[in-house]
């Protein structure tokens, strides 16, 4: 698990890159938003590359920079599901809370990301790198 410095960087960064690899076997790494329960990474996803790049190879990385100069980056290696029990994003409490001030400035309600976002992503069974 992640030391107390990075736990606390991934409970308040807004942004984490996601790295999938699909069939073809390229890796393609986004920024993505998060959240962070202690154990795994909630991300939401429009229809599209990620999301079949998930199905088709479920490990992922997952990366943060950890200081302003961006030298220092840690890295977590995981498993992907397309998570079809997990609620909307309007209906995550933390993960509005989150972005409530990032959906503003797009002008979307939780209800509207919801609808541009409709496949929540749940990383797990995570191996933590420096």
């Amino acid at each position: 698990m992640p030391s107390r410095e990075v736990e606390s960087k991934l409970k308040k960064e807004p942004v984490v890159w996601l790295v999938t690899a699909g069939p073809d076997r390229r890796p393609q790494a986004v920024p993505v938003w998060f959240l962070w329960d202690g154990k795994s990474f909630l991300i939401y996803a429009q229809p599209g590359t990620k999301v079949r790049h998930i199905r088709a190879n479920p490990q992922v990385q997952v990366h943060l920079n950890t200081d302003e100069s961006g030298n220092e980056v840690v890295r977590a290696s995981g498993h992907a599901t397309i998570a079809k029990s997990q609620p909307p994003a309007y209906k995550v409490p933390a993960y509005v809370r989150k972005y409530r001030s990032d959906l503003k400035g797009f002008g979307w309600t939780p209800e509207e990301f919801s609808r541009r976002y409709p496949f929540p992503i749940r990383v797990s069974r995570l191996k933590f790198h420096s």
